[in-house]
Protein backbone atom coordinates (compact mmCIF):
# COMPACT_ATOMS: atom_id res chain seq x y z
CA UNK A 1 0.00 0.00 0.00
CA UNK A 2 2.96 2.36 0.49
CA UNK A 3 3.46 2.17 -3.24
CA UNK A 4 -0.11 3.41 -3.83
CA UNK A 5 0.31 6.37 -1.48
CA UNK A 6 3.57 7.36 -3.14
CA UNK A 7 1.88 7.27 -6.53
CA UNK A 8 -0.42 10.14 -5.51
CA UNK A 9 2.44 12.60 -5.68
CA UNK A 10 3.47 11.39 -9.14
CA UNK A 11 -0.01 11.57 -10.62
CA UNK A 12 -0.67 15.07 -9.28
CA UNK A 13 2.41 16.62 -10.88
CA UNK A 14 1.98 18.92 -13.85
CA UNK A 15 -0.38 21.60 -12.57
CA UNK A 16 2.28 23.97 -11.21
CA UNK A 17 1.91 26.35 -14.13
CA UNK A 18 -1.66 27.05 -13.12
CA UNK A 19 -0.78 28.28 -9.66
CA UNK A 20 2.22 28.65 -7.44
CA UNK A 21 -0.01 27.69 -4.54
CA UNK A 22 1.18 25.24 -1.90
CA UNK A 23 -0.61 24.82 1.42
CA UNK A 24 2.68 24.23 3.21
CA UNK A 25 1.63 20.93 4.77
CA UNK A 26 3.89 17.95 5.02
CA UNK A 27 3.09 15.02 2.77
CA UNK A 28 2.06 11.43 3.39
CA UNK A 29 5.46 10.70 4.99
CA UNK A 30 4.36 12.60 8.14
CA UNK A 31 5.21 10.51 11.19
CA UNK A 32 3.43 12.45 13.95
CA UNK A 33 -0.34 12.62 14.26
CA UNK A 34 -0.18 16.13 15.67
CA UNK A 35 2.36 18.79 16.55
CA UNK A 36 2.40 22.27 18.05
CA UNK A 37 5.00 24.99 17.74
CA UNK A 38 5.54 28.60 18.75
CA UNK A 39 7.98 31.14 17.31
CA UNK A 40 9.13 34.36 18.95
CA UNK A 41 11.06 36.80 16.76
CA UNK A 42 12.55 40.21 17.29
CA UNK A 43 12.86 42.30 14.13
CA UNK A 44 13.75 45.61 12.56
CA UNK A 45 11.87 46.78 9.43
CA UNK A 46 13.08 49.97 7.75
CA UNK A 47 9.95 50.46 5.59
CA UNK A 48 7.04 48.44 6.92
CA UNK A 49 4.50 50.85 5.39
CA UNK A 50 6.08 50.58 1.89
CA UNK A 51 6.80 54.32 1.72
CA UNK A 52 8.12 55.91 -1.46
CA UNK A 53 11.58 57.51 -1.84
CA UNK A 54 12.10 58.40 1.85
CA UNK A 55 8.93 60.54 1.84
CA UNK A 56 6.52 58.16 3.54
CA UNK A 57 8.95 55.57 4.88
CA UNK A 58 8.37 54.41 8.44
CA UNK A 59 10.80 52.15 10.24
CA UNK A 60 10.22 50.18 13.41
CA UNK A 61 11.60 47.65 15.82
CA UNK A 62 9.17 45.04 16.99
CA UNK A 63 8.49 41.43 17.82
CA UNK A 64 6.47 38.65 16.24
CA UNK A 65 4.59 35.86 18.04
CA UNK A 66 3.55 32.95 15.83
CA UNK A 67 2.02 29.80 17.37
CA UNK A 68 0.77 26.99 15.14
CA UNK A 69 -0.84 23.57 15.39
CA UNK A 70 -0.76 20.82 12.79
CA UNK A 71 -2.66 17.56 12.45
CA UNK A 72 -1.59 14.67 10.18
CA UNK A 73 -3.46 11.45 9.44
CA UNK A 74 -1.51 9.20 7.05
CA UNK A 75 -3.41 6.02 6.17
CA UNK A 76 -2.65 3.29 3.65
CA UNK A 77 -4.33 5.03 0.73
CA UNK A 78 -5.34 8.37 2.23
CA UNK A 79 -3.58 11.36 3.76
CA UNK A 80 -5.31 14.17 5.67
CA UNK A 81 -3.41 17.23 6.88
CA UNK A 82 -4.67 20.34 8.66
CA UNK A 83 -2.68 23.32 9.96
CA UNK A 84 -3.52 26.61 11.67
CA UNK A 85 -0.97 29.41 12.00
CA UNK A 86 -1.46 32.71 13.82
CA UNK A 87 0.96 35.60 13.55
CA UNK A 88 0.91 38.71 15.71
CA UNK A 89 3.38 41.52 14.97
CA UNK A 90 3.99 44.41 17.35
CA UNK A 91 5.48 47.66 15.92
CA UNK A 92 6.96 50.06 18.48
CA UNK A 93 6.66 52.89 15.93
CA UNK A 94 2.86 52.88 16.09
CA UNK A 95 1.19 54.45 19.12
CA UNK A 96 -2.24 53.24 17.98
CA UNK A 97 -3.10 49.86 16.47
CA UNK A 98 0.45 48.68 17.13
CA UNK A 99 -0.45 45.06 16.39
CA UNK A 100 -0.88 43.31 13.03
CA UNK A 101 -2.78 40.02 13.13
CA UNK A 102 -2.84 37.32 10.46
CA UNK A 103 -4.44 33.89 10.32
CA UNK A 104 -3.76 31.00 7.96
CA UNK A 105 -5.60 27.67 7.74
CA UNK A 106 -4.31 24.97 5.37
CA UNK A 107 -5.99 21.70 4.41
CA UNK A 108 -4.72 18.84 2.28
CA UNK A 109 -6.49 15.59 1.44
CA UNK A 110 -5.13 12.96 -0.95
CA UNK A 111 -6.56 9.56 -1.77
CA UNK A 112 -5.29 6.83 -4.09
CA UNK A 113 -8.14 4.63 -5.26
CA UNK A 114 -5.52 2.39 -6.83
CA UNK A 115 -2.06 2.72 -8.34
CA UNK A 116 -3.73 4.21 -11.44
CA UNK A 117 -6.38 6.56 -10.02
CA UNK A 118 -6.03 9.30 -7.43
CA UNK A 119 -7.54 12.57 -6.21
CA UNK A 120 -6.13 15.53 -4.28
CA UNK A 121 -7.94 18.39 -2.53
CA UNK A 122 -6.13 21.39 -1.03
CA UNK A 123 -7.36 24.62 0.48
CA UNK A 124 -5.56 27.64 1.98
CA UNK A 125 -7.44 30.40 3.79
CA UNK A 126 -5.58 33.59 4.77
CA UNK A 127 -6.50 36.80 6.58
CA UNK A 128 -3.54 39.17 6.38
CA UNK A 129 -1.98 42.51 5.43
CA UNK A 130 1.37 41.45 3.94
CA UNK A 131 1.47 40.91 0.14
CA UNK A 132 3.49 37.68 0.34
CA UNK A 133 0.66 36.02 2.27
CA UNK A 134 -2.14 37.37 0.10
CA UNK A 135 -0.26 36.55 -3.14
CA UNK A 136 -2.44 39.07 -4.92
CA UNK A 137 -0.34 40.91 -7.49
CA UNK A 138 -0.22 44.05 -5.31
CA UNK A 139 3.42 44.60 -4.24
CA UNK A 140 2.71 46.57 -1.05
CA UNK A 141 1.08 46.30 2.33
CA UNK A 142 -2.72 46.47 2.50
CA UNK A 143 -4.35 47.55 5.77
CA UNK A 144 -7.27 45.68 7.25
CA UNK A 145 -8.48 42.09 7.48
CA UNK A 146 -8.00 41.15 3.84
CA UNK A 147 -9.11 37.66 2.82
CA UNK A 148 -7.76 35.24 0.27
CA UNK A 149 -8.96 31.66 -0.11
CA UNK A 150 -7.51 29.24 -2.63
CA UNK A 151 -8.92 25.78 -3.25
CA UNK A 152 -7.74 23.16 -5.70
CA UNK A 153 -9.11 19.79 -6.80
CA UNK A 154 -6.97 17.55 -9.00
CA UNK A 155 -7.69 14.06 -10.29
CA UNK A 156 -5.30 11.78 -12.12
CA UNK A 157 -5.85 8.59 -14.07
CA UNK A 158 -3.36 6.28 -15.76
CA UNK A 159 -5.46 4.99 -18.65
CA UNK A 160 -2.79 2.67 -20.06
CA UNK A 161 0.83 1.91 -19.21
CA UNK A 162 1.90 4.97 -21.20
CA UNK A 163 -1.15 7.27 -21.39
CA UNK A 164 -2.47 9.29 -18.46
CA UNK A 165 -4.93 12.14 -18.00
CA UNK A 166 -5.26 14.96 -15.45
CA UNK A 167 -8.38 16.99 -14.73
CA UNK A 168 -8.42 19.80 -12.20
CA UNK A 169 -10.21 22.85 -10.88
CA UNK A 170 -8.63 25.80 -9.10
CA UNK A 171 -10.63 28.55 -7.33
CA UNK A 172 -9.24 31.73 -5.75
CA UNK A 173 -11.30 34.29 -3.85
CA UNK A 174 -10.09 37.76 -2.78
CA UNK A 175 -11.93 40.22 -0.55
CA UNK A 176 -10.27 43.44 0.63
CA UNK A 177 -11.18 45.34 3.77
CA UNK A 178 -11.23 48.61 1.84
CA UNK A 179 -14.24 49.84 -0.13
CA UNK A 180 -16.27 53.01 -0.77
CA UNK A 181 -13.84 54.31 -3.36
CA UNK A 182 -14.49 56.96 -6.00
CA UNK A 183 -13.70 57.00 -9.74
CA UNK A 184 -10.80 59.35 -8.98
CA UNK A 185 -9.54 57.21 -6.07
CA UNK A 186 -10.93 53.68 -6.47
CA UNK A 187 -10.68 51.33 -3.51
CA UNK A 188 -8.82 48.03 -3.54
CA UNK A 189 -12.16 46.26 -3.17
CA UNK A 190 -13.38 47.93 -6.33
CA UNK A 191 -10.15 47.16 -8.18
CA UNK A 192 -9.27 43.67 -6.96
CA UNK A 193 -12.15 41.89 -5.20
CA UNK A 194 -12.66 38.92 -7.49
CA UNK A 195 -13.19 35.20 -7.97
CA UNK A 196 -10.86 33.30 -10.30
CA UNK A 197 -11.79 29.90 -11.72
CA UNK A 198 -9.34 27.68 -13.58
CA UNK A 199 -10.33 24.39 -15.25
CA UNK A 200 -7.35 22.22 -16.19
CA UNK A 201 -7.06 19.25 -18.51
CA UNK A 202 -4.03 17.56 -20.01
CA UNK A 203 -2.91 14.27 -21.52
CA UNK A 204 0.43 12.74 -20.52
CA UNK A 205 2.44 10.25 -22.55
CA UNK A 206 5.20 8.20 -20.92
CA UNK A 207 7.61 8.30 -23.86
CA UNK A 208 10.53 6.86 -21.83
CA UNK A 209 10.83 5.66 -18.23
CA UNK A 210 12.34 9.02 -17.29
CA UNK A 211 10.47 11.24 -19.79
CA UNK A 212 6.81 12.27 -19.95
CA UNK A 213 5.35 14.44 -22.72
CA UNK A 214 2.12 16.34 -22.21
CA UNK A 215 -0.39 18.49 -24.07
CA UNK A 216 -3.07 20.51 -22.34
CA UNK A 217 -5.76 23.15 -22.27
CA UNK A 218 -6.76 25.38 -19.34
CA UNK A 219 -9.83 27.58 -19.15
CA UNK A 220 -9.70 30.59 -16.84
CA UNK A 221 -12.71 32.69 -15.79
CA UNK A 222 -12.20 35.86 -13.73
CA UNK A 223 -15.15 37.74 -12.24
CA UNK A 224 -14.59 41.02 -10.36
CA UNK A 225 -17.01 41.41 -7.47
CA UNK A 226 -16.24 44.92 -6.12
CA UNK A 227 -19.43 46.41 -7.60
CA UNK A 228 -17.95 49.93 -7.66
CA UNK A 229 -17.28 52.54 -10.27
CA UNK A 230 -13.50 52.52 -10.64
CA UNK A 231 -12.90 55.05 -13.45
CA UNK A 232 -14.21 57.20 -16.25
CA UNK A 233 -12.83 56.13 -19.64
CA UNK A 234 -13.87 59.07 -21.77
CA UNK A 235 -17.68 59.10 -21.53
CA UNK A 236 -17.79 55.45 -20.36
CA UNK A 237 -18.57 54.73 -16.72
CA UNK A 238 -16.16 51.90 -15.83
CA UNK A 239 -17.34 49.41 -13.18
CA UNK A 240 -15.41 46.66 -11.38
CA UNK A 241 -16.98 43.95 -13.54
CA UNK A 242 -15.77 45.65 -16.73
CA UNK A 243 -12.48 43.84 -16.11
CA UNK A 244 -14.13 40.41 -16.23
CA UNK A 245 -12.35 38.09 -18.65
CA UNK A 246 -12.06 34.56 -19.97
CA UNK A 247 -8.62 33.14 -20.74
CA UNK A 248 -7.67 30.13 -22.85
CA UNK A 249 -4.31 28.41 -22.28
CA UNK A 250 -2.94 26.06 -24.95
CA UNK A 251 0.37 24.36 -24.18
CA UNK A 252 2.63 21.36 -24.65
CA UNK A 253 5.50 20.26 -22.49
CA UNK A 254 7.79 17.59 -21.12
CA UNK A 255 8.89 16.35 -17.69
CA UNK A 256 12.28 14.68 -17.57
CA UNK A 257 14.30 13.05 -14.79
CA UNK A 258 17.99 13.38 -15.70
CA UNK A 259 19.06 11.50 -12.58
CA UNK A 260 17.35 10.20 -9.46
CA UNK A 261 18.20 13.54 -7.85
CA UNK A 262 17.72 15.91 -10.81
CA UNK A 263 14.56 16.68 -12.79
CA UNK A 264 13.07 19.42 -14.95
CA UNK A 265 9.68 20.44 -16.33
CA UNK A 266 8.86 22.57 -19.38
CA UNK A 267 5.55 23.94 -20.67
CA UNK A 268 5.30 26.20 -23.72
CA UNK A 269 2.20 27.64 -25.31
CA UNK A 270 0.00 30.69 -25.67
CA UNK A 271 -2.79 32.40 -23.73
CA UNK A 272 -5.73 34.29 -25.24
CA UNK A 273 -7.36 36.87 -22.95
CA UNK A 274 -10.96 37.70 -23.88
CA UNK A 275 -12.46 40.63 -21.94
CA UNK A 276 -16.22 40.85 -21.45
CA UNK A 277 -16.24 44.62 -22.03
CA UNK A 278 -14.40 45.28 -25.30
CA UNK A 279 -15.21 49.00 -25.14
CA UNK A 280 -12.57 49.61 -22.44
CA UNK A 281 -10.29 46.55 -22.85
CA UNK A 282 -8.55 44.99 -25.82
CA UNK A 283 -8.40 41.21 -26.25
CA UNK A 284 -4.86 39.90 -26.41
CA UNK A 285 -2.62 36.91 -27.14
CA UNK A 286 0.48 36.44 -24.95
CA UNK A 287 3.08 33.65 -24.59
CA UNK A 288 2.65 31.08 -21.85
CA UNK A 289 5.85 29.60 -20.37
CA UNK A 290 6.46 27.53 -17.24
CA UNK A 291 9.95 26.08 -16.71
CA UNK A 292 11.30 24.59 -13.49
CA UNK A 293 14.19 22.39 -12.39
CA UNK A 294 15.14 20.66 -9.15
CA UNK A 295 18.55 19.27 -8.13
CA UNK A 296 19.40 17.54 -4.86
CA UNK A 297 23.15 17.99 -5.06
CA UNK A 298 23.96 16.52 -1.63
CA UNK A 299 22.36 15.13 1.48
CA UNK A 300 20.64 18.17 2.97
CA UNK A 301 21.37 20.26 -0.14
CA UNK A 302 18.75 21.15 -2.75
CA UNK A 303 18.33 23.77 -5.49
CA UNK A 304 15.11 24.81 -7.26
CA UNK A 305 14.96 27.31 -10.11
CA UNK A 306 12.17 28.36 -12.46
CA UNK A 307 10.67 30.82 -14.91
CA UNK A 308 6.98 31.62 -15.49
CA UNK A 309 5.40 33.97 -18.05
CA UNK A 310 1.66 34.66 -17.79
CA UNK A 311 -0.83 37.42 -16.93
CA UNK A 312 -2.22 38.59 -13.60
CA UNK A 313 -4.59 41.09 -12.04
CA UNK A 314 -3.32 44.56 -11.16
CA UNK A 315 -4.40 47.43 -8.93
CA UNK A 316 -3.48 49.89 -11.72
CA UNK A 317 -6.49 51.20 -13.69
CA UNK A 318 -5.01 54.33 -15.45
CA UNK A 319 -7.68 55.24 -18.07
CA UNK A 320 -6.55 56.77 -21.36
CA UNK A 321 -9.31 57.77 -23.75
CA UNK A 322 -11.77 54.89 -23.71
CA UNK A 323 -9.19 52.29 -22.60
CA UNK A 324 -8.21 51.11 -19.11
CA UNK A 325 -5.48 48.87 -17.71
CA UNK A 326 -7.08 45.43 -17.73
CA UNK A 327 -4.23 43.29 -16.38
CA UNK A 328 -0.45 42.93 -16.33
CA UNK A 329 1.77 40.56 -18.32
CA UNK A 330 4.60 39.25 -16.14
CA UNK A 331 7.83 37.29 -16.45
CA UNK A 332 9.06 35.81 -13.17
CA UNK A 333 12.42 34.18 -12.42
CA UNK A 334 12.86 32.49 -9.05
CA UNK A 335 15.37 30.36 -7.18
CA UNK A 336 15.62 28.59 -3.82
CA UNK A 337 18.58 26.82 -2.25
CA UNK A 338 18.72 24.82 0.95
CA UNK A 339 22.08 23.70 2.33
CA UNK A 340 22.91 21.73 5.47
CA UNK A 341 26.16 23.30 6.68
CA UNK A 342 26.47 21.01 9.71
CA UNK A 343 24.13 18.34 11.09
CA UNK A 344 22.43 21.08 13.16
CA UNK A 345 22.89 24.20 11.02
CA UNK A 346 20.82 24.78 7.85
CA UNK A 347 20.98 27.74 5.47
CA UNK A 348 18.13 28.80 3.18
CA UNK A 349 18.33 31.44 0.46
CA UNK A 350 15.72 32.58 -2.07
CA UNK A 351 15.57 35.12 -4.85
CA UNK A 352 12.78 36.34 -7.16
CA UNK A 353 12.62 38.85 -9.98
CA UNK A 354 9.37 39.82 -11.70
CA UNK A 355 9.12 42.10 -14.72
CA UNK A 356 5.52 43.20 -15.37
CA UNK A 357 4.03 45.22 -18.23
CA UNK A 358 0.62 46.87 -17.93
CA UNK A 359 -1.90 46.00 -20.63
CA UNK A 360 -3.78 49.08 -21.82
CA UNK A 361 -4.50 52.48 -20.34
CA UNK A 362 -2.19 55.40 -19.62
CA UNK A 363 0.72 53.15 -18.61
CA UNK A 364 0.26 50.58 -21.38
CA UNK A 365 3.62 49.02 -22.32
CA UNK A 366 5.14 50.41 -19.10
CA UNK A 367 5.35 48.49 -15.88
CA UNK A 368 6.92 47.35 -12.61
CA UNK A 369 10.14 45.50 -11.85
CA UNK A 370 10.07 43.74 -8.49
CA UNK A 371 13.08 42.07 -6.86
CA UNK A 372 13.16 40.20 -3.56
CA UNK A 373 15.83 38.12 -1.83
CA UNK A 374 16.23 36.52 1.56
CA UNK A 375 18.60 34.37 3.60
CA UNK A 376 17.88 32.39 6.77
CA UNK A 377 20.10 30.39 9.16
CA UNK A 378 18.49 27.86 11.48
CA UNK A 379 20.33 26.03 14.26
CA UNK A 380 18.68 22.96 15.79
CA UNK A 381 19.55 23.06 19.50
CA UNK A 382 17.68 19.82 20.19
CA UNK A 383 14.61 18.01 18.90
CA UNK A 384 12.30 20.55 20.56
CA UNK A 385 14.17 23.84 20.21
CA UNK A 386 15.75 25.79 17.35
CA UNK A 387 17.00 29.33 16.85
CA UNK A 388 17.26 31.39 13.67
CA UNK A 389 18.41 34.64 12.12
CA UNK A 390 17.59 36.12 8.73
CA UNK A 391 17.48 39.05 6.35
CA UNK A 392 15.00 39.99 3.58
CA UNK A 393 15.28 42.68 0.92
CA UNK A 394 12.52 43.96 -1.40
CA UNK A 395 12.80 46.52 -4.20
CA UNK A 396 10.08 47.78 -6.55
CA UNK A 397 11.02 49.97 -9.51
CA UNK A 398 7.95 51.36 -11.25
CA UNK A 399 7.28 53.57 -14.23
CA UNK A 400 4.35 55.01 -12.26
CA UNK A 401 5.35 58.03 -10.12
CA UNK A 402 5.01 57.45 -6.38
CA UNK A 403 4.99 53.66 -6.56
CA UNK A 404 8.66 52.60 -6.18
CA UNK A 405 10.15 51.59 -2.82
CA UNK A 406 12.77 49.42 -1.14
CA UNK A 407 12.53 47.55 2.13
CA UNK A 408 15.05 45.83 4.45
CA UNK A 409 14.13 43.45 7.26
CA UNK A 410 16.35 41.66 9.77
CA UNK A 411 15.19 39.26 12.47
CA UNK A 412 16.35 36.82 15.11
CA UNK A 413 14.15 34.28 16.80
CA UNK A 414 13.56 31.03 18.60
CA UNK A 415 11.07 28.22 17.90
CA UNK A 416 9.79 25.53 20.26
CA UNK A 417 8.13 22.45 18.74
CA UNK A 418 6.44 19.47 20.29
Amino acid sequence: MKRIVASVGMVTMGISGVSAYSPGLVGPEASKTWSVSATLRGFYDDNYAYGYSNRRERDSFGFNVAPSVQFNLPLEQTYLGLRYLYSGKYFEDRSKDAWDHSHQVDLRLTHAFSERYSIELTDSFVVAQEPELLDNGVPYRTEGDNIRNQARLLTGAQLTRQLGVQLGYNNVFWNYDMDNGTPARPSLSGLLDRVEHMIVGNLRWQALPETTALVGYNLGITHYTGDEQIAWAGPIRVMSEDRDNISHYLYAGVNHAFLRNASASLKLGATHIDYDNDRVNEDNWIPYVDVSANYAYARGGNVQIGFVHSFYATDVIAPLGTRITGSQESSTVYGLISHQITPKLVALANVRYQDSTFDGGLYGDQGDQFFSAGVNLTYQVNRFLSCEAGYNFDRLNSDIPGRSYDRNRVYIGITATY
